[in-house]
């Protein structure tokens, strides 16, 4: 991922202690990547998140296609503050579901356009709302980056499960056509309000941890709880390490995420971090 330099927000209190091996710090980072979820953001409300834990974020996802809807001096004022803090931010995969949908694909030129001019450089390509074959997914991925796009392409279905081989599959045609992140679906990672840890083993042993991001669910997925979004993530970081790559954190958890990747939440210390009795 290319972003600018780091901003140094200063010292940190308590520094006395210290922070896992296994996290990355610095940004650019390849893996550890944080994408948090922005429905909406007010721009104060973004500022002052962004001064508070920006350095925790990677990539902000402009939801749906609530991009459509801002003020544009009020979205492209938002957007580069992201991106003067290494923050990526890229327009959610229903949005341009919907302009497959309602154009029948011929406003997409139109669309990617529009996106880079406002100041988006990534999009993603998903088909929650509308399917697409192979060739299909294949093909929007290869359009968004003839136009100057970086592309990540999200696998899985929220009204179906789909197998672990299919994801697999569905991957590799992301990352063949061009698409640097594969974004796996959060409904596919939890049946019942429980996580399906045989599907979450099978996707991150057959990925490379550096090309996959696991999404965490939300309330828009049926039998999901608070408590099972916060059980989904000291799993993740316990089981793959604090550089697991996540998505759709919420902005109001962001700082409270990182905590638990570096063993201050409420998870508690990683195993690296405990020392045996003197």
């Amino acid at each position: 991922m290319n972003a600018s330099p780091s901003v140094d927000l200063g010292e940190k209190p308590f520094a006395f202690l210290p922070l896992p091996a296994g996290r990355s710090t610095a940004k650019p980072r390849r893996v550890g990547l944080t994408m948090m979820i922005d429905q909406g953001l007010p721009a104060h409300y973004a500022e002052d998140l962004v001064a508070c834990a920006g350095e925790y974020i990677d990539l902000a996802k402009i939801k749906t296609g609530t991009a459509r809807l801002y003020p544009e001096r009020v979205l492209r004022a938002k957007l580069e503050h992201y991106k003067d803090h290494a923050i990526k931010p890229f327009i959610g995969g229903q949005f341009h579901e919907f302009i497959v949908a309602t154009t029948a694909g011929r406003a997409l030129t139109a669309f990617y356009t529009e996106a880079i001019r406002l100041g988006f450089s990534a999009i993603e390509v998903s088909d929650n709302v509308i399917p697409l074959t192979d060739r299909e997914r294949r093909e929007h991925i290869q359009r968004a980056r003839d136009a100057g796009l970086e592309v990540f392409g999200e696998v899985g279905g929220k009204d179906r499960r789909t197998t672990p081989q299919e994801l697999l599959d569905q991957a590799a045609i992301c990352l063949e056509a061009g698409a640097s992140l594969v974004l796996v679906e959060a409904a596919e990672l939890v049946e019942g309000g429980r996580v399906d840890r045989a599907l979450l083993q099978a996707v991150t042993q057959g990925l490379n941890p550096e090309h996959v991001m696991l999404e965490l669910p939300g309330p828009w997925i049926p039998d999901v709880r608070t408590c099972d979004i916060e059980a989904l993530k000291k799993l993740l970081v316990l089981e793959f390490g604090p550089d697991v790559n996540v998505a759709n954190v919420a902005p109001d958890t962001v700082l409270d995420f990182e905590a638990t990747r570096t063993g201050f939440g409420v998870a508690g210390p990683l195993p690296s971090q405990l020392q045996k009795p003197a």
